[in-house]
């Protein structure tokens, strides 16, 4: 059986920085329960996963996501 690999679709679109108010991506990588979702499902880099969680914890303290989902 063979795994398929994870597309980074920010590294596809040639994104160098994760913004905190690009709502809309940020929301692709997060589950239901308002949870980041891991390296293994997003396909990130360890430094592009510290600065996609960086983004996450500023965008939900300046209220533009919520910390739960209700």
């Amino acid at each position: 059986m063979e795994t398929a690999e994870k597309q980074n679709i920010h590294k596809k679109a040639k994104v160098e920085h994760i913004d905190y108010k690009d709502i809309v991506s940020l929301g692709h990588h997060i589950n239901p329960h308002a949870r980041m979702n891991s390296r293994k499902r997003t396909g990130f880099s360890a430094k592009q996963q510290r600065d996609f969680a960086r983004a996450i914890k500023r965008a939900r303290f300046m209220a533009l996501m919520p910390y739960i989902a209700h």
